[in-house]
């Protein structure tokens, strides 16, 4: 079983700058079949926005999602972890905070993202949640794949 973060977390960085809209960085994670990126300016982590606050933040409220920016939506100053840091603390803020992605940050700097599903796949590999996260994902009919 994997004892780090580093061990389990997805590397890189996908980040769209705060004034980009809401229609960008929702094709951006389209193209990298993701449902979060990470708000971010001169490599610091503003916030986290992820597909669910688009849709219930935004589009549900009827604002246009071409003039709204990224950083008015996301969820500002997000709980973080830094890849030296247990598996367990990453499971426990989790918990005690409710969320289901955590941005992976080294000496300020965001290097990656660990995920529920990173998470189960590391801890319970024959979970249900371990079978979706680990499989490949689904082209949906009519929609061009990036």
């Amino acid at each position: 079983m994997a004892d780090f973060v580093r061990d389990v977390m997805t590397t890189g960085v996908v980040a769209v700058r705060p004034d980009a809209s809401l229609v960008e960085a929702a094709q951006l994670m389209r193209a990298q079949d993701i449902g979060d990126v990470l708000v971010a300016t001169d490599g610091h982590v503003l916030g986290v926005l992820t597909d669910r606050d688009i849709t219930l933040r935004a589009v549900a409220d009827g604002a246009d999602p071409l003039t709204v920016s990224a950083q008015a939506i996301c969820t500002p100053n997000p709980v973080v972890v830094a890849p030296d840091d247990a598996v367990s603390a990453a499971v426990d803020l989790m918990r005690d905070h409710a969320v289901r992605r955590l941005p992976v940050v080294e000496d300020g700097q965001p290097v990656g993202m660990v995920s529920l599903g990173d998470l189960a796949l590391a801890r319970d590999p024959s979970s249900a949640l371990a079978d979706i996260s680990g499989a490949d994902p689904d082209n949906w009919p009519g929609i061009a794949q990036a």
